[in-house]
């Protein structure tokens, strides 16, 4: 009798001890729901952003928002949007902040930004077999970009005395598409950030060359609507830097680019 009465008291200690572990885990999971929400929008843009074989956000940039929003006592939720419509909608409200390697070079009035936090180039990248090897070569040149990215504006404006003028400027409203016309003789060049380009190539096993002269070395930050006062910018700012002295960031940008640390070297970026 003493035997059974033994028993049941282990077993009812374990189910009072699945059970308080059940409470404590519904508690903490209820407690990130009711964390405020901040609405991140950024398109497909390996390896920065792009969505895993579960159809899940991942990439540099969802995993850094994703630690500094929750350091900040924020969840994130990252939606792909038109990157055409990027600025009307962070004005809107719609979302609350850019992130998807997103040049501050040129838009520093344009939006409150966080950072730079990573330093990246904007090159010119050719089929291996082109004769194509430094920027005044692509005079009279085709060349693609997608829509209103840097290297779109870097070509349209020709501010920069090295830029040529083209043949063609084709701009294209998807990432994947400027690859494509690249692969199939349509343009003699594109150009992009540099680690898009060597992931494209990772990714679908493409011989392209990119030409050892950048167009831009420029900063990638977070944006917020130029209006936005409440502070979040700010503190995303003081949130990256501290992920930067913590060792956070590095071990995020290891895990897609090779020689990492060189991507984090932005104190000499002039912002």
């Amino acid at each position: 009798m003493k035997g059974k009465r033994g028993i049941a008291g282990i077993l009812l200690v374990g189910i009072l001890a699945v059970t308080l572990t059940g409470c404590k885990n519904t508690d903490s999971s209820k407690k990130e729901t009711e964390k405020p929400v901040i609405t991140l929008g950024s398109d497909n843009y390996p390896p920065y952003n792009y969505l895993n074989e579960d159809g899940v956000p991942t990439g540099i940039d969802v995993e850094l928002a994703t630690e500094a929003f929750k350091r900040m006592g924020y969840q994130v939720d990252v939606v792909q949007i038109d990157w055409e419509e990027k600025k009307e909608l962070v004005e809107s409200g719609e979302i609350d902040c850019i992130m998807g390697c997103f040049s501050m070079e040129g838009r520093l009035d344009d939006y409150r930004w966080a950072g730079p936090y990573i330093a990246s180039r904007q090159v010119v990248a050719v089929n291996a077999s082109s004769d194509i090897y430094k920027l005044s070569d692509m005079e009279g040149k085709n060349l693609a970009v997608q829509s209103t990215t840097k290297p779109e504006g870097i070509f349209l404006d020709r501010t920069d005395e090295r830029i040529p003028k083209l043949e063609n400027l084709i701009s294209l409203g998807h990432r994947e598409l400027i690859y494509t016309f690249l692969a199939k003789g349509y343009v003699d060049a594109v150009a992009a950030h540099e680690e898009s380009i060597v992931q494209y190539m990772k990714d679908y096993d493409a011989s392209f060359r990119i030409l050892e002269e950048p167009l831009m070395l420029t900063g990638i930050g977070v944006a917020f609507a130029k209006d936005d006062n409440r502070g979040i910018c700010e503190q995303m700012e003081q949130t990256l830097e501290e992920m930067c002295q913590d060792g956070t960031s590095l071990t995020i940008v290891e895990k897609y680019l090779d020689d990492p640390q060189k991507y984090l070297e932005v104190d000499n970026l002039g912002y």
